[in-house]
């Protein structure tokens, strides 16, 4: 192999490496993005579960008193 064709042997296998480089850049710029939109996707069902989980509870608390309620009518009586 001569120098001219070791050379560019050298040079394509260079260019297959930038390209190479150049595409994980790219796939690691999009699993950026994505992670920081599953990140905030998760800080608004965190937010959104724990709406429910305060809904939830005032719900059982409203239960609980209608019961009690309805127990005394029913001793009341």
């Amino acid at each position: 192999m001569n120098d001219t064709s070791a050379r560019q042997a050298f040079d394509a296998e260079l260019r297959k490496l930038e390209k190479h480089v150049d595409e994980l850049m790219v796939t690691v710029s999009h699993l950026k993005e994505e992670n920081r939109a599953l990140r905030q996707r998760q800080d608004v069902l965190t937010a959104e579960r724990s709406q429910l989980l305060a809904k939830n509870e005032q719900v059982r608390a409203r239960v609980e008193a209608m019961i009690g309620r309805l127990k005394s009518m029913e001793h009341g009586t």
